[in-house]
């Protein structure tokens, strides 16, 4: 491959789109230690289920911002945000276990929901121009970028505090800043711009226009988002009040990302060939059947269930994102904005919810109750429209 990368129309450029995929991997690895940390952190401040829930809160805030910064991408090279939000978020999560309190653990987690907030509304759109014609196959590449990082992250952090201590976390640090170094000589001659030929639609007509997609998209996000957090955010600590140790807890995440590493793998791909719509309701059925099954479970055998929540539950993801880049060609960075914004602003709300019913009644409730949820979803698929034919 080059030194750098060139936008070449309607090819599938693998090495390009893995490049931006691997930037996505690094990154995530970091956002992901703060499920496995949330144990920890709520033992040092002595939070509530609630004030933990806040902090995943504060790293997904600041994700409102991106429709504005999708809609600067489409009329300006925003590539620099790709490159430097490894190092950024790597060095404020890694700074999380040295914080003196709550309320620099919150600075720290906006700090990174910013850089977060930025790669997630260039990213994808990037990979994606890539992709050329395949957008389902370009967003999985770029799903499993993601899923890989947060796999991996819980087990990092948790083994890096056995060896390294919580003060020793800082020195986690250094693989973003390696990574950003990389970026910078890969993506100089990249541009997050749309390839066409300049003409873009107004941001109000955009609006409008997306509102046939993004209205059912909301729905389904929410009656989703409860499952995710639950699955996401709160399996290490329901785990642990089960009687699981930090270690086991940090390991079955990782075991459910990983799952939904190869779930996203193949999901858009499938989709490009069997359609959108009919992935989704296979994923709206199997993954609140898979977690009825997995509360009447323990031990061992929660395992293989694990991997089937992750397989059924992540691998949507890439088929959301490939319904929003095919539908809006001339505004892809605003439109996955706007869908970023509102995968991160309803993934914060169900977050204070699931906190709130934990603290209220009990986590093994609330993960029941999102199961029943998902199943709300399942009419509102068919309001999206059909995947175009290539």
């Amino acid at each position: 491959m080059n030194t750098d990368l060139s936008i070449e129309q309607d090819k599938f450029q693998t090495g390009g789109v893995t490049i931006v995929s691997t930037a996505h991997a690094v990154h995530d690895t970091y956002t992901a230690f703060l499920p496995a940390l949330l144990p920890v952190l709520i033992q040092k401040f002595a939070l509530t289920n609630t004030s933990a829930g806040l902090l995943s809160v504060s790293l997904q805030i600041p994700s409102l911002l991106q429709p504005f910064i999708g809609h600067l991408a489409d009329r300006t090279n925003l590539r620099l945000m790709i490159i430097f939000t490894p190092a950024i978020t790597g060095s404020a999560m890694s700074l999380l276990s040295i914080a003196p309190n709550y309320g620099f653990l919150v600075f720290l987690l906006v700090l990174a929901g910013l850089s977060s907030a930025s790669l997630h509304a260039v990213g994808p759109v990037l990979s994606g121009t890539l992709a050329g014609q395949k957008l389902g196959r370009g967003m999985s590449f770029w799903m499993v970028g993601g899923e890989l990082g947060r796999a991996l992250g819980p087990l990092i952090v948790v083994t890096a505090i056995g060896y390294l201590t919580l003060e020793g976390l800082p020195w986690l640090m250094m693989a973003g800043v390696l990574t950003s170094i990389f970026l910078y000589g890969k993506l100089r001659s990249i541009t997050t711009q749309p390839l066409n030929n300049g003409v873009t639609i107004p941001w109000k007509t955009a609006l409008q226009t997306m509102q046939k997609v993004m209205v059912p998209l909301a729905i389904l996000i929410f009656s989703r988002s409860m499952m995710i957090v639950t699955l996401t955010t709160f399996m290490p600590t329901f785990l642990t009040s089960e009687g699981s140790s930090l270690w086991v807890a940090g390991a079955s995440l990782s075991i459910l990302e990983a799952a939904g590493v190869i779930g996203a793998f193949l999901a858009g791909s499938l989709s490009d060939q069997f359609g959108r719509r009919r992935m989704l309701v296979i994923s709206f059925i199997a993954t609140p059947l898979f977690m009825f099954l997995f509360l009447q479970t323990k031990g061992a055998l929660q395992i293989p269930l694990l991997i089937l929540l992750g397989f059924f539950s992540i691998s949507i993801t890439p088929v959301f994102m490939a319904i929003v880049l095919e539908n809006f060609p001339d505004n892809r960075s605003f439109a996955n904005g706007i869908y970023m914004a509102f995968n991160f602003v309803l993934m914060a709300v169900a977050t204070l919810l699931v906190g709130s019913l934990a603290d209220l009644i009990n986590l093994r409730f609330t993960f029941t109750l999102s199961a029943g949820l998902i199943l709300c979803g399942l009419p509102f698929i068919h309001l999206l429209p059909k995947s175009s034919k290539k």
